[in-house]
């Protein structure tokens, strides 16, 4: 196995970690608090968890799209086509929580099933605005867990704005 393929694997193992951790947390705060706006780029905590979860599904279909023989995305829920990158995907929080679990659960088998030769190769796809773009398939994995980081971040400034601290966000501490 190369280092770019342990290095997703990686990825996949903090953001499923970290995941549980961020939504044990939300669970604890009402509705009223999960849905406030708090001034972030997604507004609320909920809206940031629903874009976090929408953009994971659309990398993940991209993906798809570019390797339709790999079986973790055949039966996955995916985005492949969508309005806004804040299309609400669910409104209930516990159904949102299934479907993270879900989501992960696919991020984790897709890292698995991924090849040398898959992230060397290159990756075509239109981003959110119908541009044409086309770089290593490895680049775009690792935005897809750059993404989910850096809304894990915001999220963890709105949780200690209602008075919550997630606790150690550090990679190194979730893989090691």
């Amino acid at each position: 196995m190369t280092a770019h393929q342990q290095q997703m694997q990686a990825f996949a193992k903090y953001n499923r970690e970290f995941n549980a951790r961020l939504y044990k947390l939300v669970a604890t705060l009402t509705g009223d608090q999960r849905k406030k706006h708090l001034g972030a780029f997604f507004g609320s905590v909920h809206a940031t968890l629903n874009h976090i979860l929408l953009a994971d599904r659309i990398w993940l279909g991209r993906f798809a799209t570019a390797f339709p023989d790999m079986t973790a995305l055949q039966q996955a829920d995916l985005v492949q086509q969508f309005s806004s990158l804040r299309d609400e995907l669910y409104a209930d929080f516990t159904e949102l929580s299934v479907q993270r679990v879900a989501t992960d659960d696919v991020i984790s088998r897709f890292t698995d099933e991924l090849t040398a030769a898959q992230l060397a190769g290159t990756m075509r796809y239109s981003n959110s605005q119908g541009q044409a773009r086309e770089h290593p398939t490895w680049v775009a994995v690792a935005h897809m867990f750059n993404h989910q980081t850096h809304h894990r971040g915001q999220l963890s400034t709105l949780l200690h704005q209602l008075g919550h601290d997630v606790g150690v966000t550090d990679f190194v501490a979730y893989v090691t």
